[in-house]
């Protein structure tokens, strides 16, 4: 578990947001994603930076899509070098900017910047898109699958250095984690993580 630093997205007002909105107690989201209490309520102050695997899971329980916490990053088609909007997606010891527009649904790309050891943290997590590939700019980046069952012990791992892509199914349940070196990765996502669900609005 590592702390935000100053510039990093803030995202615990929305995660607080959808609980209130939905009437649910801190308890209760805790015992449904598997976090104590101190933790989300941690989280929600944006005093900790979450696993993507508990990230996901807290997003499931409010029934708020992990694509609409992107919504923060600004608007527009031009996304200059020097100005690339930072996204909280969870993770270890990494920093990831948005490279496509915010209301980009067809395809989503992230640049990701990670410490060595970085990464999604040891828990695995999956997304609702159909295609995941990955780019490694600098570095080397291991990717690795449980079996769909969970509970299950880690089925496959994929080695990646500084010039290897690889394309695989995000359904499927993965973590990734940088070398000894980090890593510098290019994202791509196809469709967009989904934004929003029919039951949230703002």
């Amino acid at each position: 578990m590592s702390t935000p630093t100053a510039a990093t997205p803030r995202i615990g007002m929305r995660l607080k947001d959808a609980r209130r909105a939905r009437r649910l107690t801190l308890e209760d989201v805790a015992d449904t994603c598997g976090v104590t209490k101190g933790y989300l309520s941690k989280l929600e102050r944006d005093h900790v930076n979450p696993s993507v695997a508990t990230l996901v899971r807290v997003c499931a329980a409010l029934d708020l899509e992990v694509g609409s916490l992107f919504d923060t990053a600004p608007a527009g088609e031009l996304v200059r070098a020097g100005a690339l909007p930072r996204v909280a997606f969870g993770g270890e010891k990494m920093t990831e900017y948005l490279l496509t527009p915010v209301g980009e649904r067809r395809i989503q790309v992230l640049l990701g910047e990670l410490e060595a050891g970085g990464g999604s943290g040891a828990e695995s997590y999956s997304l609702p898109v159909d295609v995941n590939f990955v780019h490694v700019l600098s570095g080397g980046l291991t990717v690795r699958f449980d079996d769909d069952v969970p509970g299950d012990v880690v089925a496959e791992e994929v080695v990646l250095e500084c010039g290897d892509a690889f394309t695989f199914s995000p359904r499927r349940h993965h973590s990734f984690e940088a070398g000894d070196a980090g890593a510098r990765v290019l994202w791509v996502l196809n469709p967009a993580l989904p934004e929003k669900s029919s039951s949230v609005r703002g």
